[in-house]
């Protein structure tokens, strides 16, 4: 399971437990050295940590410098995947939902390997999506945004049902499109909740940082 920390990610997860097809060996989760918290997520590595113990599941963390060069990434990748294909492994679930070009990139590089990948969110509707996730238990705090498409006062905000009432126009209720990702914390998903607070605000390389702090 490709395991961002976020909601997508999770409800893919939740999701996929479903199908008595899959059998889920683990999570696979990129970790920016730098700063010892989650890629792109800036999710402090404690968290994830105790994410992984609740949803009961191995976690591998991919250590990449920041900055990190593309080749750099998809070699460190490449790496972990291939490892996982030697044990048996044979291919990775992910939580995207509709970025056609993400998809054919995911699916081309796992090939390299050997590996397939699955998408159990695939061409949800994302504001039926969304409601669907928070209906089901799940909670999650908005951890990134991006400035340029999302107001300031959302840092830090729960998901939730005023939430998505307030989102701008444009903006995916999921955030699809990088407009913010999120971190959970309590969901079916999990054995049990895990109590954050949030902590400093902070802007870097152009995006907005809530630090989520464990209670």
């Amino acid at each position: 399971m490709a395991w961002s920390s976020g909601k997508d990610s999770a409800y893919a997860l939740h999701r996929a437990r479903l199908d008595d097809q899959v059998e889920i060996t683990g999570l696979l989760t990129t970790v920016t050295d730098t700063y010892n918290r989650v890629s792109m997520h800036g999710v402090r590595e404690e968290i994830l940590d105790l994410q992984a113990k609740r949803v009961g599941l191995p976690l591998t963390k991919v250590r990449i410098p920041a900055p990190c060069p593309n080749d750099i990434y998809e070699r460190a990748m490449a790496d972990a995947l291939a490892l996982h294909r030697e044990n048996g492994v044979t291919g990775v679930i992910f939580g995207d939902l509709f970025l056609e070009d993400l998809r054919q990139w995911r699916e081309t590089r796992l090939l390299a390997v050997g590996m397939g990948a699955i998408f159990p969110l695939w061409t949800s509707n994302t504001p039926d999506l969304a409601r669907e996730m928070i209906a089901s238990g799940m909670e999650a705090t908005i951890a990134c945004l991006d400035p340029r498409v999302m107001p300031l006062e959302f840092a830090g905000a729960t998901f939730d049902h005023a939430l998505l009432a307030a989102l701008p126009q444009g903006v995916d209720p999921c955030g699809e499109n990088g407009e913010f990702h999120t971190v959970v914390t309590n969901g079916p998903m999990f054995s049990n909740e895990i109590s954050t607070q949030t902590g400093e605000t902070v802007e870097r390389d152009g995006f907005v940082f809530t630090d989520i702090l464990l209670a």
